[in-house]
C-alpha cells in the first residue's frame, strides 16, 4: 500500500485548514484510508447473486437509504419498538464494503443478510459485482445540496468553523472533481451506464422524489430487493411505520445518533450527530451565489444531458 501511495498525485484541501489530504488513484480523488479499503475490496470481495449493494455518492441520502433498507429486510424479526435502529447507528447496521469485508464474508457463509453499502464508483467496484449479476440500489440528489451537505460534514469532522472554511474553495474543488470518491457526475454516470447494461438489476432512487412520496419509493425499493410488502402489511400500516421509524426527525433524536461515534477504532472518530444536520431539500440556497448556481447547473446539464437524471 505504501508503495502505491508514494507516487500518487496528492491534494491538500485548504478550506479544511490542510486537514483533509486526498490522493488520486484509478482516476478518483479520495482519502488514503478509503482508497486502501477500495483496493482491498477489489482484491478480496466475492459478490454473491443474492447480494444487494446500496450504492451512493457521499451525502446523497446514504443514511436514510440504509435505515429504510435495513428496516424493510428485518421487519419480520423486529417492529418499530424493537428495531436495532433505535439503539444502533444506521451505518453500523449494514456492512461497508470499504471496511467490513470480514462481516460481509460471514454474512455470505450464513446466508443471513443480503445488504452491503458502498460509495465506490461503479467503474472501481470489484469485478465480482458485475460477474455475479447481484442487485444494485443507487440513490442520487441535487448536486447543490450534495455539496453543501459534504462541506458541512467535512467541517464537522475536522472541527473547522465556517468562517475559517471558504465555501467558494469547496465549490471550486467539487466542480473540478476533487472530492471524496471523485466527481459527482462521473459517479452518477457510472451507475447509469450499469443500469443500461443490466436492466432490471439496478434501481435508481432520487432523494427529492423520496421526500415527496416516500410510500411509493418504499414499495419500489422493497419489491426490488426481494422483500415486497403484502396487501395485509400495507393495510396494517407497516410501510408508514417504517417511514416514521427511519425519518430524519426520528433518527436524529435518538441518543445513539446524538452522542455516539462512528469508527471508534479509527484515529478520525466521527460523531454520529455529524450525519444528521438538516436532511432538507434546497438548503443550497443559503450558500450559493447566482453565479455558482448557474455554473453547477450548467455543468450537470452538460455531463448528464443524455441520462434523463438532471436533478435541479
Amino acid at each position: 500500500m505504501e508503495e502505491i501511495f508514494e507516487n500518487l498525485p496528492q491534494h491538500t484541501c485548504n478550506w479544511t485548514k490542510g486537514r483533509l489530504i486526498m490522493y488520486k488513484y484509478q482516476g478518483i480523488w479520495n482519502l488514503k484510508g478509503l482508497h486502501e479499503g477500495s483496493i482491498l475490496a477489489q482484491q478480496n470481495f466475492k459478490a454473491q447473486p443474492t447480494d444487494v449493494l446500496l450504492c451512493s455518492y457521499p451525502k446523497t441520502g446514504t443514511t436514510w437509504l440504509k435505515a429504510l433498507s435495513f428496516a424493510i429486510t428485518t421487519r419480520a424479526k423486529y417492529d418499530g419498538s424493537t428495531s436495532p435502529l433505535l439503539t444502533t447507528f444506521p451505518h453500523e447496521c449494514i456492512p461497508f464494503l470499504e471496511r467490513d469485508l470480514d462481516q460481509i464474508e460471514n454474512n455470505h457463509k450464513n446466508s443471513c443478510f443480503p445488504l452491503v453499502g458502498t460509495h465506490i464508483p461503479y467503474t472501481c467496484l470489484p469485478k465480482s459485482v458485475s460477474a455475479s449479476n447481484c442487485k444494485i440500489v443507487y440513490i442520487y440528489r441535487d448536486a447543490k445540496d450534495v455539496l453543501v451537505s459534504y462541506y458541512n460534514f467535512v467541517r464537522g469532522i475536522y472541527k473547522v468553523p465556517e468562517e475559517d472554511a471558504p465555501f467558494k474553495e469547496a465549490f471550486d474543488e467539487f466542480c473540478e472533481g476533487v472530492s471524496s470518491y471523485g466527481s459527482y457526475w462521473d459517479h452518477i454516470l457510472g451507475y447509469w451506464r450499469a443500469r443500461q447494461e443490466r436492466p432490471g438489476r439496478v434501481l435508481f432512487l432520487k432523494y427529492e422524489d423520496m421526500k415527496r412520496d416516500a410510500t411509493r419509493d418504499m414499495k419500489r425499493l422493497a419489491e426490488f430487493i426481494g422483500y415486497p410488502f403484502s396487501v395485509a402489511e400495507e393495510s396494517a400500516g407497516v410501510i408508514k411505520n417504517i417511514i416514521k421509524l427511519c425519518s430524519f426527525e426520528n433518527l436524529s433524536k435518538l441518543e445513539v445518533n446524538k452522542s455516539g461515534s462512528y469508527n471508534p477504532e479509527d484515529a478520525t472518530k466521527i460523531e454520529t450527530r455529524t450525519y444528521f444536520r438538516k436532511g432538507k431539500v434546497g438548503d443550497w440556497e443559503n450558500y450559493f451565489t447566482h453565479e455558482m448556481k448557474q455554473k453547477i447547473d450548467s455543468l450537470m446539464d452538460e455531463k448528464l444531458s443524455d441520462t434523463g437524471l438532471i436533478t435541479h
